[in-house]
């Protein structure tokens, strides 16, 4: 009888972390469609704010690692494929993987605290893979001489990215009425 009632709890539990997990995927899409229909904050190729970044750092804060990758992958997966754009794909996987491992670490380092230094890491990794993304596909190491000006931005936004991650997380706090770090 315990047994069974074990088993139908698992069973709710993860069914419940796949719903949460299929959410948040949801909300990353929509955000990155957001802020792709927006167009550049400034007229230099390949910066953006990364704003559904929030939703992969607050779903690596309170789900751990293995969420946040589903999160993260699904969001590239379907949001190259709604842009249209499969060579994005290449770059923002790239991107999106090395942002991931930083964060995960860091966050595992700092007991998942400094949201924004966390999101400033990733960001600064994110422009790290793409760049090697790009000397694979154009066989050319001359786009490494990009790479100051993509970290500039990546300091800028991982801030601001960081920083909204930060507060949405103390609302879900409120919200929810659990405590995430």
């Amino acid at each position: 009888m315990e047994t069974k009632k074990k088993d139908k709890r698992n069973k709710a539990e993860k069914a419940n972390k796949m719903d949460i997990k299929k959410m948040f995927s949801v909300i990353a899409l929509t955000i990155f469609t957001a802020e792709s229909m927006i167009g550049p904050i400034v007229p230099i190729p390949g910066i953006k704010l990364g704003l559904a970044n929030i939703v992969t750092l607050l779903v690596l804060v309170l789900y751990g690692p293995k969420e946040a990758l589903f999160v993260l992958i699904v969001r590239i997966l379907l949001g190259s494929m709604f842009g249209g754009q499969m060579i994005s794909f290449f770059y923002s996987l790239s991107g999106g993987i090395l942002c991931w491992l930083v964060m995960s670490l860091i966050s595992a380092l700092l007991k998942k605290k400094f949201l924004v230094l966390i999101s400033m890491c990733g960001a600064a990794a994110h422009n790290i893979g793409q760049i090697l993304a790009a000397i694979v596909i154009t066989h050319s190491i001359s786009v490494v001489a990009y790479l100051p000006v993509l970290m500039l931005s990546a300091m800028i936004t991982g801030f601001f990215t960081g920083l909204a991650a930060q507060v949405c997380s103390k609302r879900l706090q409120k919200i929810l009425r659990v405590r995430f770090f």
